[in-house]
């Protein structure tokens, strides 16, 4: 009993903040139905053309909307209420599942149509993991800030787990049109969510007094003049990059193995599956302090597990070692959102968490395209395994580019924190002081 109450992850913030409750269970009925789409298209891609290039070419026709939207998102969330931005995000990732829906009901749509509302979807995703990300700081206290961060996490790869089990037995048992039903339904109910919500205004509205390009660079320059960020931001992108073989998921499934859009899916969940568990045992994190540390040797392991996923002669074993690999990520992932966020004030957080998501997202989708092309000159096998240990490597010169990284130090980090949102508190009681 001792030991389980040491690794669960902390709940405190939960019981604390109403808003951080609903801001959390919103995105996991929303984040059901995302995965439910991230496995449904893909898979109708591949069904329809019968190329992994063609699959893993729907990473590059997300890329566009996905940098627009995240830049323009973190500027957006750093002068405007937060609330309502991911209101309106949320109506229009409704609109693009049901279009994709009633594509599907209708019969086989057009290549380039898939790709155009994969983008879409890609972009206004991005939007929405920026505007989140940048409201949870302020709905806990900064002590408590690990601790939300994980259960944000490890919530949301639950949904990660359950999606991908959803669609894949949706569209094998009554189409793809389902499976992109569910997401528009489950959009609808986050909206219902952020309703109930309280406003979330940014701490200052300085930036509203500034040109939105001048801005977006006002955030690009302090992403780059923090060595810890940027280490962050640089090994998740070679992890996911050259370690995230998702887009042969359905490849590997159909043409490796012979298990269909049932084992598409189970591969989808295996990822998550471990990173669930592991996000939700991170109650040993509130103990350590040398996040960076932990984070460079949580990709190596992901990158070996992935390698080791390649050569898997059944789809079990793979399933497990895929397992394992969400794990070390899962862990990797809280300890740099803890970083990012800690480190970054208030008034930043919402373009800090623009390029967070820019390197979350894109990175897999650069990922898609890796993996896609090799796939297509080699073996669907010596891609996955090949960028397993790619991403071993690039970690190791990660750690030479950006020592900061590993000498993070989540103490003192945190105290710096603290500081800054007493300062901000007792800033707005002398401008309002009715307020206090």
């Amino acid at each position: 009993m001792r030991l389980l109450t040491r690794i669960a992850v902390d709940t405190t913030p939960l019981r604390e903040s109403r808003d951080l409750r609903l801001l959390l269970l919103g995105n996991v009925v929303t984040g059901l139905g995302t995965q439910a789409t991230l496995v449904a298209l893909p898979y109708q891609l591949y069904v329809e053309t019968h190329s992994a290039f063609l699959v893993g070419l729907l990473g590059a026709a997300e890329l566009i909307p996905l940098v627009t939207l995240a830049l323009l998102g973190g500027a957006l969330a750093d002068r405007y209420d937060r609330r309502r931005l991911l209101l309106l995000d949320q109506i229009a990732l409704v609109a693009l599942a049901a279009a994709l829906a009633a594509l599907a009901f209708a019969g086989s749509p057009p290549v380039g149509l898939l790709y155009l509302l994969g983008g879409l979807l890609a972009g206004f995703a991005a939007l929405q993991n920026v505007t989140r990300s940048s409201i949870v700081p302020n709905l806990v206290a900064p002590a408590r800030l690990p601790s939300a961060l994980a259960l944000s996490f490890g919530l949301f790869q639950l949904t990660l787990v359950i999606g991908p089990a959803i669609a894949g037995v949706l569209i094998g048992a009554v189409g793809l049109g389902w499976a992109y039903s569910l997401d528009a339904l489950s959009c609808l109910a986050f909206v219902g969510a952020i309703v109930q919500m309280s406003p979330q205004p940014p701490h200052t509205t300085a930036g509203a007094q500034t040109a939105l390009r001048s801005s977006i660079g006002e955030g690009l320059r302090y992403v780059r003049s923090n060595q810890a960020l940027m280490g962050s931001f640089a090994i998740d992108l070679v992890a996911m990059t050259f370690g995230m073989p998702r887009a042969l998921f359905a490849v590997l499934a159909v043409s490796v193995y012979g298990a269909g859009a049932q084992g598409t899916g189970l591969l989808y969940a295996s990822v998550a599956a471990g990173a669930t568990v592991a996000a939700l045992t991170t109650g040993w994190m509130r103990h350590a302090h040398r996040l960076g540390l932990i984070t460079i040797w949580a990709v190596v392991a992901w990158g070996v597990a992935i390698a080791a996923a390649g050569l898997a002669p059944t789809l079990w074993l793979a399933a497990v070692l895929l397992a394992l690999a969400g794990a070390a990520d899962s862990v990797s992932a809280v300890c740099r959102s803890t970083i990012n966020q800690s480190v970054t004030p208030d008034h930043l957080r919402g373009r800090m968490s623009s390029v967070f998501s820019l390197v979350v997202t894109s990175g897999p989708r650069l990922g898609d395209i890796e993996s896609g092309a090799v796939a297509g000159l080699t073996s669907p096998r010596f891609s996955v395994s090949s960028g397993g240990l790619l991403c071993v490597a690039g970690a190791g010169l990660v750690v030479l580019a950006f020592p900061a990284l590993a000498r993070y130090d989540k103490g003192r980090a945190l105290e710096a924190a603290a500081a800054e949102a007493e300062a901000a508190a007792l800033a707005r009681t002398a401008a309002y002081p009715g307020a206090a």
